[in-house]
């Protein structure tokens, strides 16, 4: 792929993730293009429909987000800092954009083995931090890796109304933060009797 065609995908997976996180999977194509800084034919270019677009932003977010759990796992330190660094990383590369597109998406035969590898690699990576949080003692034991997942996907979702893209990521990471903080253990947590939402039981609610 030539450099100028690469950047043009780049970009157009980038705005689509944006997109789809505040408009869902239906969002107007032409709203996409726009945002990438390309023409509706330039989209149609490299994706020719729209199952083709969101399967390629699914399967874009989910290796970025693999790459980031790699990093997370081989930072040397507080497990819990490694996690928090995690979370960060996922609500930044909008994590939550993977979410409808697997909902409302089955590609079939090779495509649909390729997304479940992606899902499953991360899903695997996500729970060995995950757990040497809570080996290291410092993460609740009632908090599970479906919980730390939807927490991102909440947080990614835009504020109602207008505010300035800027301020809604700011505080979109301060609310994270605060959470996490409450997430430590030794916070006074309420006696639930749970060991904390896998993401198993997170898929088995979708509908």
């Amino acid at each position: 792929m030539r450099v100028d065609a690469r950047r043009n995908r780049e970009r157009l997976l980038s705005a689509a993730r944006q997109v789809i996180v505040e408009q869902g999977v239906d969002a107007p194509l032409d709203e996409i293009a726009r945002r990438a800084g390309v023409g509706i034919a330039t989209l149609y270019r490299r994706f020719p429909d729209r199952a083709a677009l969101l399967r390629a932003v699914a399967l874009d977010v989910l290796a970025k987000v693999t790459a980031q759990a790699r990093i997370a796992l081989a930072e040397p330190g507080d497990p819990f800092q490694a996690l928090a660094r995690y979370l960060h990383r996922a609500l930044e590369l909008r994590i939550a954009a993977v979410m409808p597109v697997l909902a409302t998406t089955e590609p079939a035969g090779e495509r649909d083995e390729q997304l479940r590898k992606a899902r499953e690699e991360l899903a695997g990576l996500s729970a060995s931090i995950v757990r040497r949080a809570h080996e290291s003692g410092q993460l609740r034991g009632d908090v599970g890796l479906g919980d730390l997942g939807l927490i991102v996907v909440r947080l990614a979702r835009p504020l109602p109304g207008s505010f300035d893209p800027e301020f809604d990521s700011r505080v979109a990471h301060r609310q994270l933060d605060l959470l996490l903080d409450g997430l430590r253990a030794g916070r006074d947590a309420p006696a639930t009797g749970s060991t904390g939402l896998t993401l198993d039981e997170v898929w088995r609610h979708k509908s």
